[in-house]
């Protein structure tokens, strides 16, 4: 069976300095071992058939009218500058237009090695590959932006990661793979002429109303306020918030050494290669305006009038901490039954936030369990809790049907981190069954279909530190 995909490339309609071309670089027995029949039939991809679709998706064949190349940007990374990065170990294949007339991209990650790999093979490991779709697809049905997950397919050939481990192609499906970092190199070099055609690009594709530079970067910091609240909500935690992994979209990008926490703590670190928790999970805001503070002076370097332009761009990264706590107590009201925050609402959730952090109450599970009434057996300290749970019953008169929106708001069940190691185990040995059985239950993570893997790990199950993968 053929498998037919309609492609409309604009990024690729960009001069040769924003990217590279080149092809993905063959596999040598590509297999197909997951494949988002439901995301793909959205893009006009119909039918299944396995061999083909490993073909494909492993950059063995690559469809007629797809234009891949290599996307060039920069980005700092934990604080530090980096001049040129780019796609490293990634092959943008080209855009499609979905069914709902959205651009979408499609990219293949561990497609080989490309000029900006800076010394790696350009591949990625079967590990990594699951975790990122298993961690994007349980995102997207908790309704949370981010990329999307559309086939993993074993290469056939091991990579050397410390040790032979076997290789992997990931597809991924985004709005778009724009990022910080790809405006922030042509700012650096100085190079306006890029900088206002990328922006001009941004601008077209994704904040179509904006009447120039200043407009779309407070079109993105209203996105990203709105995401980092979103992340918090459910206890996510990124892990490698660079700039290079913050996108113009406003989607969750870079699924590397993320997770969610188990027991609830602000300080929380799990990447390995954070060591000084930059990225911890109550950090996430600050990081985020800092990122947005870089993407406003890359913008302000294409303008006429710089200093009039940064007291504005100022004035748009200085309201964030605002959108960022309107975003979190929405959310956060939410996660306890109230649907319009008002004075006081804050201090209640913090107090819960408080007593749930000095208690090493089970993020998760303990929201949950308030949503189903019988939140104390998550707590140690349980006159705290009674205290606490009397003036939230207090407020809780005044909502219409607070327990359905509770329900609504605390998933049942998220990735977490010893559920993904044992499904990466069994993967690596050839067993698919615990991926199947994730996958099968987060799907609907407002609904508990396998209470099994809601539990919080036993002490000699916790994993205590994540890794990127590459």
């Amino acid at each position: 069976m053929e498998i037919s995909l309609d492609f409309d490339n604009s990024f690729a309609a960009l001069p040769d300095g924003f990217y590279t071309r080149l092809a993905p670089t063959p596999v040598k027995a590509p297999r197909l071992l997951a494949f988002n029949a439901p995301l793909a039939k959205t893009l006009g991809i119909e039918g299944r058939d396995d061999a083909a679709l490993a073909q494909i998706f492993s950059g063995n064949e690559v469809p007629d009218d797809a234009a891949p190349l290599a996307q060039l940007y920069a980005g700092h990374q934990f604080g530090n500058y980096t001049p040129q990065l780019g796609d490293g170990r990634a092959i943008l294949l080209g855009e499609v237009i979905d069914r709902s007339g959205a651009r979408r991209d499609i990219q293949l990650k561990g497609a080989g090695r490309t000029p900006y790999s800076r010394g790696g093979d350009g591949r990625a490991w079967l590990g990594p590959v699951l975790r990122e779709y298993v961690v994007s697809e349980a995102m997207h049905a908790l309704g949370i932006p981010t990329t999307r997950a559309m086939a993993a397919v074993a290469t056939g050939e091991d990579i050397w990661r410390e040790t032979a481990l076997p290789g992997a192609v990931l597809t991924r499906v985004a709005d778009s793979h724009l990022r910080v970092g790809h405006f922030e190199v042509f700012a650096h070099r100085g190079d306006t002429d890029a900088l206002r055609q990328l922006t001009d690009y941004a601008i077209a594709r994704h904040a179509p109303d904006a009447s120039g530079p200043l407009d779309l970067l407070r079109a993105v910091t209203e996105r990203q306020a709105t995401l980092v609240a979103a992340w918090m909500s459910v206890g996510f935690i990124h892990g490698v918030m660079n700039t290079d992994n913050c996108t113009i979209s406003g989607e969750t990008i870079d699924y590397g050494p993320c997770a969610f926490m188990d027991d609830f703590h602000m300080g929380r670190v799990f990447s390995s290669i954070d060591s000084q928790g930059r990225y911890a999970f109550g950090n996430q805001p600050n990081i985020l305006v800092w990122n947005m503070a870089q993407f406003a002076t890359a913008l302000i370097q294409q303008m006429d009038d710089r200093e009039a332009a940064a007291a504005e761009a100022t004035k748009i990264i200085h309201a964030m901490p605002g959108l960022i706590e309107a975003a979190w107590l929405k959310r956060f009201a939410a996660k306890i039954g109230i649907a319009a925050p008002r004075d006081g609402d804050y201090d209640l959730i913090q107090r819960l936030l408080d007593l749930m952090q000095r208690d090493g109450a089970d993020f998760t599970n303990s929201f949950r369990a308030l949503s189903e009434g019988d939140a104390e057996a998550q707590f140690t300290d349980r006159a705290a809790f009674a205290d606490w749970s009397r003036d939230h019953r207090t407020r809780l008169a005044d909502e219409d049907a607070p327990e359905a929106l509770m329900r609504q708001s605390n998933p049942a069940i998220i990735p977490r981190n010893h559920r993904m190691e044992e499904m990466i185990t069994a993967a690596v040995a050839g067993d698919m069954a615990p991926f199947e059985r994730l996958m099968s239950a987060l799907a609907t993570p407002y609904t508990s279909t396998d209470p099994a893997l809601e539990t919080q790990p036993t002490p000699s199950e916790v994993v205590a530190a994540t890794f990127c993968g590459t």
